[in-house]
């Protein structure tokens, strides 16, 4: 079956059941601080778990779209998605066990309205109980499970297996299928385990749902097999909540005297269950992706483990980065931004890795405007946008990712990849550290991250220093965009004073490989024809291709040259200063008077103005206003 077709009989079963179908929640909530991202299906409907009234009812079913970040490093193998869209029924004060379970059995194993999966297959877990709190273990499921099973012709026996690990020393024997674990497996809260929950908090036993595909048990994740082991063999496929008690003040539980239900499927689990292969990235949303790859890298999927972990990655990342920008999310350095950014720079690693040298995250994404225009056409509609913030993100960072690794690889050789070398990799070329986290993990090569965050500490206090962080120009970092912004900067400035007057001093500045902002004196609201002007002439010197100097001398000496500075900034009496142009000047001669521009300045920058052409050949203001009385504040970028 594809997606389309499960998600749809999905749908459709339980609406034939009385559920009323309610839309997707965004990827990204709009009204809920405490988290980046929605990461189930239940997650949007918790205030109505809890008891308030749903405007809908009390039946419901959708397909929520999901993202996990927790699982970015699980991504590689056959299973693990950071973006997943998850089916989801529930019953609030409705029905119970009695009605969920039969259903979700019918659903997975019917041929007409369901998906028609050999029961065979089917391996099912429950509650054990807590002997913490006195919890007893789930009867009544274990009852419905064997009847359930009796009623297609399968013995299902019951076991009590317990902790997970517990699972590998007893696995499973004769017609074992119905599995007990304990609170940490098959019971559920938002405090975790039921000695957790605060009184008056609700929680309630689950049973979750795996699927055998019979691939042969690897030893390496323990001596035997069981459903929760991580070997592969099994899938977990499903999962009901019954949320059924609440705490006592005395630690005791009585029951809710309104118990819900709710049931979590994985959409893509399911699917390849109905195909019979046991690798998400098999199914047809994956299709157009997938062949994208084969065809740039002239490999095909499956045939070596660590092409095809490649592949893997670049497809999951591409196709949670597709659903956040088709949302409005752009890469950034903070909150979901970040995530979108590490999802991108970790595609543009594999890339890497198979050999592929230029642009090809675009392609790889418009696949999945095609794939989910019908469930998701908000998706194929932002295509544009989509693809060109690709474009944008993986011109700027492979450069930085073929530096970094350059210098990585340094380090490795001479035995010095360390939490020092670590940041300096950050700070000075931009290569992220999690990126070096995961490189040296794959050369058993151990960081003391600990020590890599005392070091971003000590840099941000650093920056913050008041006038030491004005002199290095308000710089958010040492990577190559931000040390463009830098140059374009004091170029900026100079055109404005040519624009507005002489009188335009600088106010502040705030420079990130995002976007430069600088502060300035000027008593009222530029014009669209000034802004035009502007830009004009920063445009016109970056495409002279004009010498970056940078001269050492006596404070009073560059203050008589006119070199502009930070009003009040107080500047020791030997002082750093960058000019800009003109053509032909060098370090030894500089050549001042003729330049554009001239600057205190700590640096970093560039060499010469062509190196901006990288960061984009057009200079765009994008906003301009007030922040205080006379003073006016520019974002700019280049695209």
């Amino acid at each position: 079956m594809t997606v389309h077709e499960v998600r749809t009989r999905y749908l459709e079963f339980f609406a034939a059941r009385g559920h009323v179908i309610i839309p997707s929640a965004p990827i990204v909530p709009g009204n809920d601080p405490t988290t980046l991202f929605t990461s189930s299906g239940m997650q949007p409907l918790v205030p109505y778990l809890l008891g308030k009234d749903h405007p809908e009812g009390n039946r419901l079913v959708n397909v929520q779209m999901s993202f996990r970040a927790g699982d970015i490093e699980e991504v590689g193998d056959n299973r693990h998605t950071t973006f997943f869209e998850m089916l989801g029924n529930w019953s609030l004060g409705d029905y119970f066990k009695q009605e969920q379970l039969p259903w979700v059995f019918e659903f997975l194993t019917n041929t007409e309205t369901g998906l028609g999966l050999d029961p065979n297959r089917l391996y099912v877990t429950v509650f054990a109980g807590d002997a913490e709190t006195g919890m007893e273990e789930d009867v009544e499921a274990v009852t419905l499970w064997k009847e359930l099973f009796a009623k297609v012709g399968i013995t299902a026996d019951y076991s009590v297996i317990g902790s997970e690990e517990a699972g590998y020393k007893k696995g499973m024997q004769g017609n074992e299928r119905i599995f007990a674990y304990d609170a940490k497996k098959n019971w559920w809260s938002r405090a975790g385990v039921p000695g957790n929950m605060p009184a008056g908090e609700p929680g309630g036993p689950d049973s979750e749902l795996f699927y055998d595909f019979g691939t042969p048990h690897d030893p390496v994740w323990g001596e035997h097999c069981h459903p929760n082991c991580d070997c592969g063999r099994f899938v977990e496929i499903g999962n009901s909540v019954f949320m059924q008690y609440v705490k006592n003040e005395d630690g005791s539980f009585r029951n809710l005297p309104k118990q819900n239900v709710d049931f979590g499927g994985g959409l893509e689990r399911l699917v390849f269950a109905t195909i019979g292969t046991a690798d998400a990235f098999l199914i047809d949303v994956f299709d157009s992706a997938r062949k994208v790859l084969e065809t740039r890298t002239g490999k095909t999927y499956g045939e070596e483990e660590h092409t095809t972990r490649s592949f893997r990655i670049i497809l999951d990342h591409m196709r949670a980065a597709s659903f956040m920008l088709a949302e409005g999310i752009t890469p950034s350095n903070t909150e979901a931004g970040y995530i979108l950014r590490r999802l991108i720079r970790r595609a543009i690693r594999e890339a890497d890795r198979l050999g592929i040298k230029d642009a090809v995250l675009s392609a790889v994404a418009t696949g999945y405007g095609e794939a989910y225009k019908e469930h998701y056409p908000h998706v194929h509609a932002a295509l544009h946008t989509i693809t060109t913030e690709l474009e944008k993100e993986e011109s700027q960072f492979r450069k930085t990712l073929e530096q970094g690794l350059r210098e990585f690889e340094k380090f490795v050789r001479s035995g010095e990849m360390n939490a020092s070398n670590a940041f300096i990799l950050f700070t000075t070329y931009g290569f992220p550290i999690e990126m070096t986290e995961e490189l040296a993990k794959e050369r058993g090569i151990t960081i003391d991250m600990d020590a890599v965050a005392l070091h971003m500490k000590e840099h941000q206090e650093t920056s913050r220093a008041g006038g030491a962080q004005r002199f290095s120009g308000g710089l958010a970092d040492h990577a190559e965009q931000t040390v463009r912004y830098h140059t374009l900067h004091h170029i900026l400035l100079a055109a404005l004073q040519q624009v507005l007057g002489a009188d335009v001093k600088q106010r502040g500045s705030n420079i990130t490989s995002e976007r430069l902002r600088i502060d300035f004196s000027y008593g009222q609201k530029m014009t669209d024809e000034q802004k035009e002007a502007v830009s004009a002439i920063v445009t016109d010197v970056i495409n002279q291709d004009l010498p970056v100097t940078r001269t050492v001398m006596p404070r009073t000496e560059a203050e008589t040259l006119g070199a502009q500075m930070e009003f009040g900034v107080k500047y020791p009496d030997m002082v750093s200063v960058y000019s800009v142009g003109p053509i032909g000047a060098t370090e030894e001669n500089p050549d001042i008077k003729n330049a554009f521009s001239l600057e205190f300045c700590g640096g970093p920058h560039v060499q010469n103005t062509a190196e901006l052409h990288t960061g984009g050949v057009r200079f765009v203001i994008k906003k301009e206003e007030a922040v205080a009385a006379g003073v006016r504040r520019i974002k700019a970028v280049l695209e």
